[in-house]
């Protein structure tokens, strides 16, 4: 299956699974869940980009932190536009966005994982003495 229907199917099971974390967010099912992923996906890479170059200054000068402003204002602006998907406050979007975040990092850590492979770097005092392979055998052993 490839990477972007898995992210797609775990942030509209995020967005379904919402409401019943934060109080203020309303979502009519599993239909509205993935139209509310794939706007937000569509706005993510669209809309996100132009204000955080808008708000650049203001991002470097709170260190970041008003990137979270903004995956709020995405989040309930996305319930504006998808029907069976309401969010009442920009602190419920808040929350939200937050924990649609933090699901969707992770998500992101266990699919850029090589399937099979683990790479260890051996440093000492500077200077790169060896690295140490691991690779899964036929059975599922590390060696």
């Amino acid at each position: 299956m490839p990477k972007f229907l898995i992210k797609w199917v775990v942030t509209a099971a995020t967005i379904l699974a919402i409401p019943h974390l934060v109080s203020g967010i309303y979502i009519d099912g599993l239909g509205t869940a993935l139209a509310a992923a794939a706007v937000l996906a569509l706005f993510n890479q669209i809309i996100r980009p132009i204000l955080i170059f808008i708000t650049f200054p203001l991002t470097l000068f709170t260190f970041g932190f008003f990137l979270l402003i903004i995956n709020a204002f995405l989040f309930k602006l996305a319930g504006q536009f998808v029907m069976g998907f309401a969010v009442d406050s920009f602190g419920s979007a808040f929350l939200a966005s937050l924990i649609l975040s933090l699901v969707s990092w992770i998500c992101q850590l266990s699919l850029s994982r090589e399937s099979g492979k683990m790479q260890f770097e051996v440093y000492r005092s500077h200077k790169k003495e060896r690295v140490v392979d691991l690779h899964r055998d036929q059975e599922g052993n590390w060696k």
